[in-house]
């Protein structure tokens, strides 16, 4: 049985690295008991696989983990209803479970899978206009930015990995939908573009979707209940 399930990552633990978070979670699930299958070979390791790494730094309320159980566990011997909060009480404040679900058999692992990402930008040195001011990163053709790989810099042109920005509902904040594939644009780098007038490390930055395409159509990964609001999880201080 293999199941999938949707976290989060906000407060201090956005500075813990994506490995550090793999060996957060490998514990938490030895705590709660959670009986699963391990790698064959002289050092076993537990069969669970995760989603888009995270930058460190910015946090999310859409974080995923693929966890594969043994096999004489069947689907009516795990309580889904009941596992998130099993799970949550384990993991390190900052990591809730929001939702889980049997994860399907054949269905791409999400490094595959996931296609683009929603970001939400924030900081209290920001006002409206600048979120509306950001929005025009969208009318030019080509956005030149310089950017430093394994040692090595390079002009980039990173419109094409913006798809959409827009301020949220209450003016208060960036909405960004950014292009995963390839040598994808950072939400830090993002925040470098669209505000220039101060430190892009003053943005914080909040991942709410991870988006997966099937003809065209979009849709997320594990949708929230009607009855879970997990951005307000995200306190902003």
């Amino acid at each position: 049985m293999k199941l999938r399930v949707r976290a989060t990552k906000i407060g201090k633990v956005r500075f813990t690295s994506h490995r550090d978070a793999a060996r957060m979670w490998e514990r938490a699930l030895r705590r709660a008991g959670l009986p699963v299958a391990f790698t064959e070979g002289f050092t076993p390791r537990p069969k669970i696989s995760f989603g888009l790494a995270l930058p460190t730094g910015a946090e999310s309320i859409a974080e995923y983990v693929d966890i594969e159980l043994q096999r004489e566990i069947a689907a009516a011997d795990v309580d889904l209803d009941t596992l998130p909060a099993r799970l949550s009480d384990a993991l390190p404040t900052g990591f809730d479970v929001l939702v889980a679900a049997e994860r399907e058999p054949g269905v791409d692992s999400l490094q595959e899978a996931v296609t683009s990402c929603t970001w939400e930008l924030w900081s209290p040195l920001l006002t409206a206009a600048d979120h509306l001011d950001a929005c025009r990163l969208l009318e030019p053709a080509e956005l030149v930015l310089e950017r430093e790989r394994k040692g090595k810099r390079s002009a980039d042109d990173v419109r094409p990995m913006i798809l959409d920005l827009r301020p949220d509902p209450s003016g208060d904040r960036l909405v960004a939908d950014l292009v995963t594939i390839g040598r994808a644009l950072r939400p830090g780098e993002l925040a470098e573009l669209a505000y220039p007038h101060i430190d892009a490390r003053d943005v914080r930055a909040l991942r709410t979707h991870q988006w997966l395409d099937h003809d065209g159509m979009r849709h997320e990964v594990l949708a929230l209940p009607a009855d879970v609001d997990a951005r307000t999880q995200w306190v902003l201080a």
